[in-house]
């Protein structure tokens, strides 16, 4: 094999060509691991070879290192952990830190990922103790190239994402530092080298958290990093902010010191610089200032709420320099790209997100400030002031009390109205956007007779503007529909006389033959919104609207013999699935009223089913109006199960897509309640479904409280026919109970084994209430496993409301099911009734919750009184 020729072929704009260089590297590799790492590490190394070739060899080592996949990518490592000689490693390595010092910087820089990918293997098992010294050394003692190459290669190893290897580069924090610290100082003189150790810098400071905390070291990084937001290259300046915003995001709480003397002024400079990657940067460093300090405030909300005292100290930077830095925001407002598309990011809209922040940390403090910049600018003839004065309206909807800004928001929406039909289309969009923050976040603000009729009017003529337009107003009118509801189940409501016309319109927009296929979506979510919240006086309107909608979804399945793309597939899938939700929701708001079209209804999402591709999105939609149809309809449905259930089994059995199986299993739980022991002949093929997929690894953990749920479920459709499952359910609850966290443990896991546990009782929960008519001795070998669980729950504060109240449930119907006392010793328990008193007094939860735990209390007070009556007598 011509190596040479290979890699050039690697880089061919050939398919064939490329595809066939790589399948030799493949067969290389396979053969002779150890040849085929020592060939590249030569190639990449050789300064006579072109640069092309060099940089093929750079990328074909570090693909060597790569999979997407986690297991394959531990296969691949191992492979250089066993496999590979180590004598040639030590070569392959010596030859890779050669190349860091080449002339050629791309040789340099793919040396560095190949550096990394072996660095990840090797520096968590203390395998290549000399690396970071060999890095040091060169940038403190190398030429530029070299410095430029391990700065880069120590960027490339801290940004990695392997665990192990962040966890071990904590002991090699000083190395780092002293690395990118003298490589950004101002003295050097290469800019290449300074961005590079700026860059390695912003990746590496999550390691060294005990060099910040020698206040030494703090003020010599943050000394080195200010300066750096003055080099001359705007690059460095741009990687200074962002160094910057990374260390306040990670030590706020010493930026005290450094605030007052240096960053404060700094960031103003730098939010006016000119170029905007800078600015940009600047501002995200106030961004990130507002984002700590409004977590600070919620952590401490919930700490006070739970009874904590350990509070987290707010510095308030936010609000002592609002003053100054509002105006700043406000200016570059005025600074929009008329050409800019949706997705671009640009100083305009960075400094909209960071007077969003500043209202949220800020409060009421900063309104003055922006009105009366908006009352300078509303009516200005440069059309960008117009615009700024509109959006800088709308960031401060959120953050100051709706009570405080209630009169500001009635005088000002006559003047957004206006601002609808303004000449300039981006003003236009912007008011449909702050209309929308207003009815998001001070809906109250918002006189039923005199602003909402002007308003709906406004929010429709917008929808037949331009997409973005019409897409803003479509949130607005969602928000306006939640807010004008009303108590559900209502006569009227003060949507009731605009509900025709905008279903009307809303009907036409969907249809419209320009739209695209986003303002589509956002236009039945629109109408579903409407629906779900339309008063009875409406709902002859929405049993009409559902003839529309079936039609129209009946209309899209022979669309599925058109597609000749794959964007005719996205887009019809898209239609599909919004026709699927509006159906869900008019079933799910006229309930029984809409069993007259309940044939038609299970029919056409039935030939849906039957002719939706693999892996689209349409089922899930579908199961979940099938969901609704079988609450609606309740034992009435069953007739349609003989022609469902193939489907439900499908999606059962199908671990390949977990989004639909969780939807299939969700759905058990829908048709078994619905059904109760009309469910009974299905529930062989449920079980035997969901204790497979319990027992699957291709299933993630987080399928099993759902299943666990649904046992429960079907306990409590069923009765006493659940004796058949009995002991193997219960074989599993048990199993479940035992899971727990360890201290140190993440909070992925910690809400996971809640879940769990959830999962547990309410399955507990069904069960009991099957067996304690008849068959309550059933029950007895459990009840022990089931105490022992409370206990648990009693003992762990990592537990939710829903937990609570499941609990309070399995307590009180086990007193009822067995109350002559005989486990009256669980029920005097210390712990129980504390476990009690704690969910009933919580003033936090639901009544719900706090409805269950007064019964809970009773029915312990009546099994302990029940048992001294029998001893008395």
């Amino acid at each position: 094999m011509d190596v040479n020729q290979v890699l050039e072929s690697t880089l061919s704009s050939d398919t064939s060509t490329r595809q066939n260089a790589e399948q030799q590297l493949s067969h290389a590799a396979e053969v002779d691991f150890s040849q085929y790492l020592t060939t590249l590490a030569q190639a990449l190394a050789n300064e006579q070879a072109q640069p092309h070739i060099r940089t093929a060899a750079g990328i074909a080592l570090k693909n060597a290192f790569s999979a997407r996949e986690y297991a394959r990518l531990q296969e691949v490592q191992q492979r250089w952990s066993q496999q590979v000689d180590p004598n040639v490693k030590k070569s392959v390595k010596e030859l890779a830190l050669q190349t860091l010092g080449s002339k050629d910087s791309r040789a340099g820089q793919s040396a560095g990922q190949f550096i990394a990918s072996i660095a990840a293997i090797e520096i968590p098992k203390n395998e290549w103790p000399e690396l970071m010294q060999a890095l040091v050394t060169n940038v403190g003692e190398g030429t530029t190239h070299a410095k430029q190459a391990s700065l880069v290669t120590i960027g490339y190893i801290c940004e990695a994402e392997d665990n192990d290897l962040r966890a071990s580069l904590v002991a090699h924090s000083n190395s780092i530092l002293t690395a990118v610290v003298a490589g950004a100082r101002r003295e050097e003189p290469s800019m290449e080298v300074r961005l590079a150790a700026i860059t390695a810098l912003g990746d590496s400071l999550e390691f060294v958290r005990s060099n910040f905390d020698s206040e030494g070291e703090r003020n010599y990084i943050m000394q080195v990093v200010c300066e750096a937001t003055q080099a001359e290259d705007s690059r460095v300046q741009a990687g200074a902010y962002g160094c910057l915003n990374r260390i306040m995001a990670l030590y706020y709480d010493k930026m005290k010191f450094y605030m007052e003397k240096a960053l404060f002024g700094l960031t103003i400079i730098g939010m006016k610089n000119d170029e905007e990657d800078v600015a940009k940067l600047a501002v995200e460093f106030w961004c990130t200032v507002c984002e700590e300090e409004i977590a600070i405030e919620d952590d401490n909300a919930m700490a006070i709420s739970e009874g904590s005292s350990e509070l987290r100290e707010s510095l308030t930077f936010a609000r002592i320099a609002a003053r100054e830095v509002t105006p700043v925001l406000l200016d570059l407002l005025t600074q929009q790209d008329e050409d800019a598309g949706d997705e671009d990011y640009n100083i305009s809209r960075a400094a909209y997100q960071c007077l969003q922040l500043f209202a949220q940390a800020v409060s009421t403090d900063l309104v003055q400030i922006v009105l009366g910049f908006v009352e300078q600018n509303i009516r200005h003839t440069d059309w960008r002031r117009r615009d700024a004065a509109i959006s800088a309206f709308g960031a401060i909807m959120e953050g100051p009390e709706e009570k405080f800004l209630d009169p500001i928001v009635k005088q000002a929406l006559p003047l957004l109205f206006n601002a609808m039909n303004d000449d300039v289309v981006h003003v236009k969009d912007s008011a449909a956007y702050a209309l929308g923050r207003v009815c998001e976040n001070v809906s109250e603000a918002i006189d039923p007779d005199v602003a909402l009729p002007p308003l709906i009017a406004v929010l429709f003529r917008g929808l037949g503007a331009t997409p973005k337009i019409a897409g803003s107003c479509c949130w607005a009118l969602m928000n306006l529909a939640d807010r004008f509801a009303g108590e559900p189940g209502c006569q009227e409501n003060h949507l009731s006389t605009h509900f025709q016309e905008s279903v009307t319109t809303l009907l036409a927009v969907t249809e419209r033959p320009e739209g695209d296929n986003q303002l589509r979506m956002a236009a039945y979510e629109v109408l579903n919104t409407f629906v779900t919240n339309a008063a009875n006086d409406c709902l002859p309107t929405v049993a009409k609207l559902s003839d529309v909608i079936l039609e129209r979804l009946e209309n899209t399945i022979p669309m599925q013999q058109q597609i000749v793309s794959v964007e005719d597939r996205i887009t019809l899938e898209e239609i599909q699935t919004s026709l699927t939700s509006c159906l869900l929701a008019i079933v799910q708001r006229l309930e029984g009223q809409i069993k007259p079209q309940a044939d038609r209804i299970m029919h056409t999402l039935l030939r849906t089913l039957s002719t939706v591709g693999a892996k689209s999105s349409v089922p899930d939609t579908v199961f979940a109006a099938v969901g609704a149809l079988a609450n609606a309809l309740e034992e009435d449905f069953v007739k349609y199960m003989e022609s469902f259930v193939p489907f439900l089994y499908n999606a059962l059995g199908n671990q390949e897509e977990p989004g639909l199986c969780a939807m299939a299993i969700g759905l058990v739980s829908d048709i078994t309640r619905s059904l109760g022991e009309k469910s009974q002949p299905f529930c062989d093929s449920f079980m035997n479904y969901l204790l497979n997929n319990l027992r699957s690894t291709a299933l993630s953990n987080q399928f099993k409280p759902a299943i666990l749920q649904c046992f429960g479920d079907i306990a409590q459709a069923i009765g006493l026919h659940f004796e058949t499952y009995l002991s193997v359910v219960a074989q599993v609850l048990q199993q479940a109970a035992g899971v727990t966290v360890a201290p140190n443990g993440t909070y992925d896991l910690l809400d996971y084994v809640v879940s769990l546990r959830e999962g547990i009782m309410d399955a507990w929960g069904g069960i009991i209430l099957a067996m304690k008519q008849t068959k309550a001795q059933l029950l007895t070998p459990y009840v022990e496993s089931i105490f022992l669980l409370l206990n648990t729950i009693a003992q762990d504060h990592n537990r939710s409301e829903a937990l609570l109240r499941s609990a309070m449930g399995v307590i009180g119907d086990l007193a009822d099911t067995f109350p002559q006392g005989e486990y009256v010793n669980y029920y005097r328990a210390e712990w129980l009734t504390q476990l009690i008193k704690e969910t009933r007094l919580n003033r936090e939860f639901t009544p719900r919750t706090g409805d269950t735990a007064r019964w809970a209390k009773e029915q312990v007070k009546r099994q302990t009184a029940n048992v001294q009556g029998v001893q008395m007598s």
